[in-house]
């Protein structure tokens, strides 16, 4: 749905937090406007928990967060922005608040406080039945005693401490004399084992995360409430779009997003919505499109040869031994966060169908496991009833053929489900989407290493490449359906960077030559599941001799992740010791190291070749681009927190200032990323200078003996071209006599300064890059 006017050229994300401010963005602004940005995007920027460095875990709605900048820094933001003429657009977090330290949030620690009487019991999703009329908080380790628990009566009303976790004490519940176990028992709460979450959880919390508790915005109260500063902004002219972190956590996300239309009407709204391949967004929500992970696997996809997928996938279950299909790998993920940390959530939804109907045939063990069942067969995140009931008929059917004995419990569930509206439909809507993200993007993702490039967020692992007329279909119908959707590459939950998945992308390409040194790597550095060690070595391939801590830091989270061999929950000593291990051999073998180099060295070139073509067609196809920060330049981040690190700017202005005064112009392609710099910002100031030339898509001929490693389109006026498969297109002796068809008249290469007309040699074309950025050519 088109937002009229506040609909920005472009984005830049900033992650913003206690070391990067809302006055830092300010004084950022200029340079920001100089690469061609139209937009500020910041992250979220409401009140979170004390240190927070994502600023998802909100404990305020009422202000901004004093660590980010406070009030003052917003506005001095604003008013730069508006001076430069930039819209800002802000991450809003609606699904849930951060209730680790209770003592910081007032909701959370009210309601901890007077329960089921707390002005804010409307605000959380709780069970209280379930929980006797008690909130259940797993924060107990596994050797906690009651003589841990202490109590202070000092204060408004007194705590009850366990370490450093601090808990309100009810009015008249606790005097001199009461032991901390005595006083425990008389509150609204009560502190579980940890472990105790997986069966025992009664309040909704984002995914697993227990420090995330949902909040129901369903309610206008807590609407109203948790959004009047946001449209404050809003009204002010202060913020011109509006980014929804995670609406498929919503019992309504239709109905909530009506309401922020209603209370924005010319904001910019868009929505972090994960669709599967060939899954589209509800067509009647009053969005601009999604924040661009759809478009990320289509750009990806391109880097990609189709018809090399077969050998791929022998080489990779010859050298690690995993056999299992993607599919394999998708439905064991997802069945084990469904037993395990998510089960709680699934036990809910059984009370909920043994409430509405107390006579139905099946027990509570037969209803969860169909439920469970159903959950795991689910094809996509969610389904919005009535939209989506195709795939409740598909998860149906693939339910009971994997579990015959539980067809009759599956049938008997189906109408319940489908009842629109009702709790057990809301609440199994929720819950298959917590059930993917949890099973599949941090588990499956982790596990089936075939290509780990292709294992992003949004991306579709079990397939593998695109031709070019597949791309051209999927930009012609978001043209035609979402132009002002996101686009993006990296962002703050992608699992590497951009420029990771271009190298990464080149390794099927090398084909054997990569296959006999991934052998001898596995060899050399013996790992007990070398799957895993197959994508530590992808990675030391994608991310390159990244700083030795970060390495580690990363294969300490992918090796938990994955959760086979060793967890978060429960760490293998042995498996962990082996994996870091292998690292450090890395950086410290000599013949490891020399492996790993002489590969680096090979496909680096082509990793560059990728990174601009990817960014060219990202920048240049339907939709609205965003730069995640940092990535005007090559950046080799791994999963967050990597992707957060601090970024040099003071080194991006200079590059920038550099081009604009003539003293490096056209870049070489190795220097520090300068190429990528400058190819970003001659396209993102053609899109704010000319936006008439980036209105419709035309895919354009190539033809000749290379034309499969060529993309080419108009977009009315601005020509993106670009080098996909560059090892192939080497090995096949270049671009030999392949020819562009350009439209009518001339056209300037923005980025080499060269004008073309008419047929066009490819060799002439891409003689200085790997991509040439065209547009009408000046008389």
């Amino acid at each position: 749905m088109t937002r009229g006017a506040a609909v920005p050229s472009s984005t830049y994300r900033l992650q913003i937090r206690g070391q990067f401010s809302l006055s830092a963005a300010a004084e950022l602004a200029d340079y920001l406007r100089s690469v061609g940005v139209s937009a500020i995007y910041l992250s979220p920027i409401l009140q979170a928990t004390s240190g927070s460095d994502h600023g998802y875990d909100i404990v305020s709605h009422r202000q901004v967060d004093p660590e980010r900048g406070g009030e003052q820094g917003r506005v001095a933001l604003a008013a730069t922005a508006r001076e430069l003429g930039l819209q800002t657009v802000v991450d809003i977090v609606p699904n849930h608040m951060g209730v680790a330290d209770a003592a910081q949030n007032e909701a959370w620690w009210q309601l901890l406080r007077d329960g089921q009487d707390s002005e804010y019991a409307a605000w959380f999703d709780v069970d209280w039945k379930a929980g006797n009329g008690r909130i259940k908080l797993p924060v107990l380790g596994d050797d906690a005693t009651d003589d841990q628990l202490s109590v202070s009566l000092t204060g408004p009303s007194g705590e009850l401490r366990y370490f450093e976790h601090r808990f309100p004490i009810a009015e008249g519940t606790a005097k001199p004399g009461d032991t901390a176990a005595e006083v425990h028992a008389r509150q609204h709460y009560e502190l579980i084992g940890y472990r105790r979450a997986d069966n025992e959880q009664n309040y909704r919390r984002f995914f697993a995360v227990t420090e995330l508790a949902g909040i129901r915005v369903e309610d206008p109260a807590v609407f109203d409430a948790s959004h009047a500063e946001i449209l404050r902004w809003v009204r002010d002219g202060d913020v011109q779009g509006i980014r929804i972190d995670h609406p498929d956590g919503l019992a309504d996300p239709a109905g909530y997003l009506d309401r922020l239309a209603a209370a924005a009407p010319d904001s910019w709204i868009t929505v972090e919505k994960i669709t599967e391949p060939g899954e589209r967004l509800p067509a009647g929500w009053p969005v601009a499109g999604t924040t661009g992970y759809d478009a990320l696997a289509e750009v990806n996809n391109l880097l990609y040869d189709p018809a090399a997928e077969v050998e791929v996938s022998r080489r990779y279950a010859e050298l690690t031994g995993d056999r299992r299909t993607w599919e394999e790998h998708l439905e064991q993920g997802k069945r084990m966060v469904a037993d395990t940390i998510l089960h709680a959530e699934l036990l809910r939804i059984t009370r909920a169908v043994r409430h509405a109907q107390p006579t139905l045939p099946d027990s509570d063990e037969e209803v969860v496991r169909a439920l469970t069942e159903l959950a795991v067969g689910f094809g996509v995140y969610r389904s919005y009833h009535p939209i989506g009931a195709e795939q409740l008929d598909a998860a149906a059917e693939l339910a009971a053929s994997r579990r015959p004995e539980l067809r009759g419990a599956i049938t008997n569930l189906l109408p319940l489900l489908s009842d629109a509206g009702t709790e057990i439909s809301i609440r199994f809507e929720q819950a298959t989407g917590a059930i993917m993200a949890k099973g599949v993007e941090d588990t499956a993702y982790y596990r089936y290493n075939r290509a780990v490039g292709l294992n992003e967020v949004g991306g579709d692992p079990g397939g593998f490449g695109s031709t070019t007329a597949e791309f051209h279909a999927a930009q012609l119908q978001r043209q035609r359906l979402l132009p002002e959707s996101m686009t993006t590459l990296s962002t703050h939950d992608t699992k590497r960077s951009e420029d990771v998945r271009a190298r990464l992308a080149v390794l099927p390409e090398l084909g054997e030559r990569w296959y006999g040194v991934a052998e001898r790597l596995l060899a050399a550095s013996p790992i007990p599941r070398q799957a895993f060690g197959y994508l530590l070595w992808q990675s030391f391939a994608g991310a390159g001799w990244i700083e030795r801590a970060r390495m580690h830091a990363y294969a300490e989270k992918a090796m938990r992740e994955a959760a086979e061999g060793t967890g978060w929950r429960d760490q293998d000593a042995g498996f962990e010791a082996a994996v870091h291990q292998a690292v450090d051999r890395a950086y410290d073998d000599p013949d490891v190291h020399g492996l790993l180099d002489e590969l680096l060295a090979e496909i680096t070139p082509y990793g560059w070749s990728n990174s601009l073509s990817q960014k060219l067609v990202q920048l240049a196809m339907p939709g609205i681009p965003d730069v995640y920060q940092g990535t005007e330049l090559y950046d080799y981040s791994l999963v967050d927190p990597d992707n957060r690190r601090p970024v040099d700017f003071e080194l991006r202005r200079q590059l920038l200032a550099g081009f604009d005064d003539g003293s490096c112009s056209t870049p070489p392609l190795e220097q520090a990323g300068a190429a990528k710099l400058w190819l970003t910002s001659r396209v993102l100031r053609e899109r704010r200078a000319h936006p008439e030339r980036f209105s419709s898509y035309l895919p354009l001929t190539v033809s000749g003996p290379a034309a499969e490693h060529a993309v080419a389109f108009d977009r009315g006026g601005a020509v993106a071209v670009a080098t996909r498969l560059p090892v192939g297109l080497q090995r096949a002796g270049g671009w030999q006599d392949t020819v562009l068809e350009l439209g009518p008249g001339r056209y300037l290469d923005q980025l080499t300064g060269e004008q073309h007309q008419g047929a066009v040699a490819m060799a002439e074309l891409l003689r200085r890059y790997p991509v040439a950025f065209l547009t009408p050519a000046e008389d």
